[in-house]
């Protein structure tokens, strides 16, 4: 929720500071820039830290942050503050997936989908928060062309002269902050709770995980899904983000119908995340992964086959959004099978993710600027699909091609055995 927050409540914060959205767009770049460096620091603390102390502390600095954000009055103020946010949400990111293994190792499939999932949910529920449960008709007047005429902003800026905090004019915007700032509040509390029961056992378990297993191809396996987590994420946030402009642009739909078709694309999304909790205690991490990849490599190659297809663009983006969404859970789960994942190995591929999510959309903005007749989103997301349907497969063979040379060496013993056994009969 407190990441989804900022969509729906982005014109609201650039009318608190007086600017528009297009002067504010740096808000997301200090978010990621903060995400990235939250990740690498946070890697290297769960490694010498208690998780559930660490845990507590980046929520705690969650939600003292976001109940800074809407008292920011200028603009790098608020950049700033939302870095802060993004560092905090970095170290929380990396910790829940690590603390997560070190509880429940290669059994935790099913935890680790039910994790993923609450993250969609709250992405789902963010919006509904911002603009139904404390949007009213006095919040919807805050962005009339009026409130952005140049003589009202300048009255406003001259009013907030010398004062870098100060209440939002739009209190709405205070308490859809707040609320989901208290909510993270209690779930601090919680960690805290838990660190202060569980510190003996928790040093028990990390260690005993930690010296578990390290596959003999660590690092290379780790560097091999740092890209396929850069492409799959890099995709999944292209589709989400280019599907409306896309359906409008290239399509012809009318906005109803294109904001359906985003609609589709993260509620079938979320909704195969929650299915995928039950899903993950019959399925293992690998079969799941295969499926995920058949059903985004098929789905992709409809969407380019058929671009101007309205019935095949309902599917396909159905059966899309479906496809992607155990994709990065499940992935995690599988290499822990091989390889004991400890903070740093865990932030490593986070920042692939993260990098593909920065990177891959930023560069599709550019090219479809350029070709604005061809379908790039689309031919990413195939590209990407493809992509990640052969990597995997040399992923799997890289993790167990040791454990294929230890079977033939013990067949290779079994046999001299039963061969001397016979000779000495």
């Amino acid at each position: 929720m407190s990441i989804a927050i900022l969509g729906p409540t982005f014109q609201d914060l650039a009318a608190n500071v007086n600017r528009n959205i297009s002067s504010l767009s740096l808000l997301f770049v200090g978010r990621a820039t903060g995400f990235l460096g939250g990740t690498v620091v946070g890697g290297v603390l769960f490694d010498r830290t208690n998780q559930y102390f660490l845990l507590g502390v980046s929520m705690l600095a969650t939600a003292a942050v976001l109940y800074l954000i809407p008292f920011c009055k200028t603009a790098f103020l608020v950049i700033v503050t939302m870095s802060g946010f993004g560092a905090s949400t970095g170290v929380v990111d990396t910790g829940a997936n690590v603390l997560i293994l070190a509880l429940w190792g290669d059994k935790g499939a099913p935890h680790m989908q039910a994790l993923h999932f609450s993250f969609a949910l709250g992405a789902v529920l963010a919006p509904l928060l911002a603009k139904l449960a404390w949007g009213t008709a006095a919040s919807a007047q805050n962005h009339t062309e009026s409130d952005f005429d140049p003589l009202m902003l300048n009255r406003s800026s001259e009013a907030s002269t010398g004062s870098l905090f100060a209440p939002p004019d739009d209190m709405n915007l205070l308490w859809a902050y707040a609320s989901i700032s208290t909510y993270i509040l209690v779930v601090s509390v919680f960690l805290f709770g838990l660190f202060c029961k569980k510190h003996s056992k928790q040093k028990k378990s990390t260690a005993s995980a930690q010296v578990a297993r390290r596959a003999k191809y660590h690092w290379a396996l780790l560097c091999l899904l740092f890209l396929f987590f850069f492409f799959y994420v890099g995709a999944e946030v292209t589709y989400g983000s280019y599907v409306f402009s896309f359906a409008t642009t290239h399509v012809g739909m009318e906005e109803s119908e294109a904001a359906g078709l985003n609609s589709i694309f993260w509620g079938t999304f979320a909704a195969c995340r929650g299915l995928a909790i039950f899903f993950a205690t019959v399925l293992q991490p690998g079969t799941m992964i295969v499926l995920s990849n058949i059903g985004s490599l098929a789905s992709s190659f409809f969407l380019v086959l058929f671009d101007k297809n309205h019935l095949c663009l309902w599917i396909a983006t159905s059966v899309y959004g479906a496809s992607m969404a155990t994709t990065f859970p499940s992935g995690i789960s599988w290499v822990e099978q091989y390889t004991t994942l400890t903070g740093k190995s865990a932030a490593f591929f986070v920042i692939g993710a993260a990098l593909g999510d920065m990177a891959i959309p930023a560069v599709i903005g550019i090219l479809q600027g350029h070709y604005p007749d061809l379908p790039v989103v689309l031919y990413t997301c195939l590209g990407s699909a493809i992509f990640t349907a052969v990597l995997f497969p040399v992923m799997y063979k890289l993790a167990t091609l040791p454990l294929e040379r230890q079977r033939k060496g013990r067949k290779q013993s079994e046999d001299q055995k039963a061969l001397s056994t016979s000779s000495r009969l």
